[in-house]
C-alpha cells in the first residue's frame, strides 16, 4: 500500500514539474517577443513594470489590455514619472499629436490648429491662422486714434515755419506680451507753426 502510494506521490510531483516547466518556455517566449524592457510581465498582456528610466505604455485592442515598456512615450501620448512606475498618457483631445499634460496640447494634428493648448479645425474668432507654424495668432486690434497733438519744433509750439504734430491709438495689452504684429500706434505729420512767439521770442 504504501508503494502505491509513493508511486502516485512520484507521479504527481513528475507531472508539476513538466506543467512547470512548459509554462516556463512559455513565459521565456513571451518575454522574447512582449516583454523587452521589462521587470514583471504577464504572457497574455505584455509589461506589467518597467525598468526605472522606461514608461510603462498600455493600450486595448478589443477587450483585451496589452503593456509595452518604451523610452519615449508615441504620438498621441506624454509622459509622466512616478515613484513605483512611468507611465505613458494619452492625451485628451483625438485632434492632438503631442502634450505636455492630459488637457494642454502642444503640437496638432494635420489639418487642426493650436491656440492656448487646445487644437481647432477654425481659429477661433479674434485670431488668424499661421499655416507655417500652425497655431492660431491673437490679431491686434488697437483702439481709435486720439485727436492730433498741437504743432511743435523742439519742443516749442512757435518761433518756426514748420514743425510735427503726433496721435497714438492703443493696442491691447495681451497682444503686446505676445509679441502680435500690431498695426502702428504712433503716427507724425508735418505742420505748419505759428511764427512768432508771444513776447517776442
Amino acid at each position: 500500500m504504501q508503494w502505491i502510494i509513493f508511486m502516485l506521490l512520484l507521479f504527481i510531483s513528475s507531472m508539476e514539474m513538466l506543467t512547470q516547466n512548459r509554462w516556463k518556455k512559455q513565459a521565456s517566449a513571451g518575454l522574447l517577443e512582449n516583454c523587452t524592457g521589462c521587470v514583471l510581465c504577464s504572457e497574455d498582456n505584455g509589461c506589467i513594470t518597467c525598468h526605472h528610466r522606461l514608461f510603462l505604455l498600455i493600450w486595448r485592442d478589443g477587450i483585451r489590455q496589452y503593456g509595452m515598456c518604451v523610452h519615449t512615450c508615441p504620438p498621441g501620448y506624454f509622459g509622466v514619472r512616478g515613484l513605483e512606475v512611468n507611465r505613458c498618457t494619452k492625451c485628451r483631445s483625438p485632434s492632438c499629436e503631442s502634450c505636455f499634460s492630459r488637457d494642454f496640447c502642444m503640437k496638432c494634428k494635420d489639418k487642426f490648429y493650436l491656440y492656448k493648448g487646445q487644437c481647432f479645425r477654425q481659429c477661433p474668432p479674434g485670431t488668424a491662422a499661421q499655416p507655417d507654424t500652425r497655431e492660431c495668432q491673437e490679431s491686434c486690434e488697437p483702439g481709435p486714434w486720439s485727436e492730433w497733438s498741437a504743432c511743435t519744433h523742439e519742443s516749442r509750439t512757435c518761433g518756426c515755419k514748420w514743425g510735427v504734430e503726433t496721435r497714438v491709438r492703443e493696442v491691447p495689452e495681451a497682444a503686446r506680451e505676445d509679441g502680435t504684429a500690431c498695426p502702428a500706434r504712433l503716427e507724425t505729420r508735418r505742420c505748419r507753426m505759428k511764427k512768432h512767439c508771444p513776447g517776442g521770442e
